[in-house]
Formats: structure tokens, C-alpha cells, sequence
């Protein structure tokens, strides 16, 4: 049994999916597309769990050195160009 769609725009859509995918059919399409959005749903990773990776790694570098003089690493980083 086909789902029907009564929305002229996702026909096109589907009907695009379909030809891009070579689906055998509009319900193949769409059966392949929500598969798809569901796993890239499954895969993303939370602002949080990004983020914990993010300190760890920044954690990892150790203690910034007090006394760097970030002006004078650049101007010698400069020097002569």
C-alpha cells in the first residue's frame, strides 16, 4: 500500500529522491530517506558530549603560562616577511 501524499511539494521530493536513488518506487524513496535522516539522527552528538571532548582535550594541554607574552611571539612570528 503507497502512503498518499497529498502535498504537491513532497511529491517532488520524493519523486527527486526516487530518481537520485534509483528507488523502484515513491514509498522505496521515502522508506530511504527517513532511514537515512534517522540514523544522521542517531550519529549526532550532543552540544554537551562535543563540548566534554573539547575540555578534555584543552584539559590535556596542561596550565597557560602566566608570564607569555602573546604581542612578542607574534611580532618575532613576523619578523622579516
Amino acid at each position: 500500500m503507497s502512503p498518499t501524499i497529498n502535498d504537491p511539494a513532497v511529491e517532488a521530493l520524493a519523486e527527486e529522491v526516487r530518481r537520485a536513488t534509483n528507488a523502484e518506487s515513491a514509498t522505496e524513496a521515502i522508506k530511504l530517506a527517513l532511514r537515512h535522516e534517522l540514523e544522521r539522527l542517531q550519529r549526532q552528538r550532543s552540544f554537551e558530549e562535543r563540548n566534554a571532548e573539547v575540555m578534555a582535550m584543552a584539559d590535556a594541554l596542561g596550565e597557560t603560562d602566566p608570564q607569555f607574552d602573546l604581542k612578542s611571539f607574534s611580532d618575532a612570528m613576523w619578523a622579516g616577511r
